[in-house]
């Protein structure tokens, strides 16, 4: 079978792809063997596919700067946030990017990247300022089901009207028939929060 032959551009994106997954990967593996988590119940960072992540944040970008025209920079909330790739991701596309991290290791790298101010220590069921953000991001934080499912719901109840949720690797398919929610992608996990 022949493959279609690489744009330049596509090859130079291949390339930046690869040098960041290289990156990310180092820090990876640090994370996980000095993880303080309890891995039945917490994952220990992982990182989200850096492609995937690309389109994401990319979309959402565009989409907020499409239909919510606004003179401030769009708010984004990385729910346990690892290192901080993510954030530097979506503060490199115009986003106003903070998040908390659990696990002490990966948070004091993303503090390194981020700032203090903008990468805290916190856990998901005690943090409490997910209504002001204009974007929640999450990739599936908690190994256990049932737990997983009831934080989704939390997130799903919490997060203000208008905002956009990036939820990566949902457990629940209730949003699916949540009539407050509408899926602005055919295949990227991106909903809007549309009622109360």
């Amino acid at each position: 079978m022949d493959f279609p032959e690489l744009t330049e551009e596509e090859e130079i994106k291949d390339i930046f792809f690869g040098i960041i997954n290289r990156f990310i990967g180092f820090y990876t593996r640090d994370s996980q063997k000095n993880s303080q988590n309890d891995t039945a119940n917490e994952y220990p960072f992982v990182p989200m596919d850096t492609r995937q992540l690309f389109d994401q944040l990319c979309f959402t970008s565009l989409y907020l700067r499409e239909h919510d025209k606004q003179d401030e920079q769009f708010t984004l909330l990385d729910i346990g946030c690892g290192i901080g790739n993510v954030m530097l991701f979506a503060e490199q596309m115009g986003f106003d990017v903070y998040g908390f991290e659990k696990d002490e290791y990966p948070l004091r790298i993303a503090q390194k990247l981020m700032g203090k101010e903008r990468a805290i220590q916190d856990d998901l069921w005690h943090y409490e300022n997910y209504g002001r953000f204009d974007v929640i991001y999450y990739f599936r934080p908690l190994a256990n089901g049932d737990h997983e499912r009831k934080f989704e719901k939390m997130i799903e109840e919490t997060m203000r009207v208008g905002a956009i949720l990036i939820a990566n690797r949902k457990m629940s398919e209730d949003i699916h028939q949540d009539q407050r929610f509408i899926k602005l992608h055919k295949e990227l996990p991106v909903w809007r929060k549309i009622a109360p």
